[in-house]
């Protein structure tokens, strides 16, 4: 897996102050997408052992809230299991801290209710370790710039345990 960028205190992609992940590799391929640079799997630099140190170093400060993932795309398979080894490692070192992700693929898509390209054998266990999914494909025509954490209406914010707990997606209640 290669990634585009790691923001180490990162205020726009979550609650609080962040350290964002931006994944390599997009084949949603979203037209008006702000990071279409990542829709190659070829962008970046190689994610490496040294990469996933350098992630739980920046996430350890009591100031830093939690771990965003973004693309690229995160649910991409090509993707998922590096990303599960380090949501494994956060989960395990840093259980305070919470982890956000963003994915074009709808909730409903990856836990396999509708068909979808992203389901591996990974899938159920990278959303099980996630906090808040804002899922759903960046539509132009739904852009809103006054949203907070997402960038078209048709994006949900949902509330990862919730939703798997009742088999429906279930909005994060402060952004309703």
């Amino acid at each position: 897996m290669n990634y585009g960028a790691l923001k180490k205190t990162d205020i726009a992609n979550g609650l609080g102050v962040r350290v964002s992940l931006f994944v390599s590799g997009c084949a949603h391929r979203c037209p008006g997408c702000f990071n279409e640079v990542a829709w190659s799997f070829d962008y970046g630099t190689p994610y490496t052992a040294e990469t996933e140190q350098e992630i739980i170093d920046a996430l350890r400060p009591p100031y830093i809230r939690g771990l965003s993932l973004l693309g690229g795309e995160p649910f991409e398979a090509q993707n998922q299991k590096t990303l599960v080894t380090l949501l494994r490692r956060v989960r395990k070192e840093l259980p305070d801290k919470d982890i956000w992700c963003y994915s074009g693929f709808l909730f409903e898509e990856l836990t396999g209710e509708l068909p979808s390209r992203a389901r591996t054998d990974v899938t159920d266990e990278m959303l099980s370790m996630l906090d808040v999914l804002v899922d759903g494909r960046f539509v132009e025509a739904e852009k809103d710039i006054s949203l907070r954490f997402r960038g078209s209406r048709n994006q949900r914010i949902l509330d990862v345990p919730q939703s798997l707990a009742s088999g429906a997606p279930r909005l994060v209640e402060q952004f309703l």
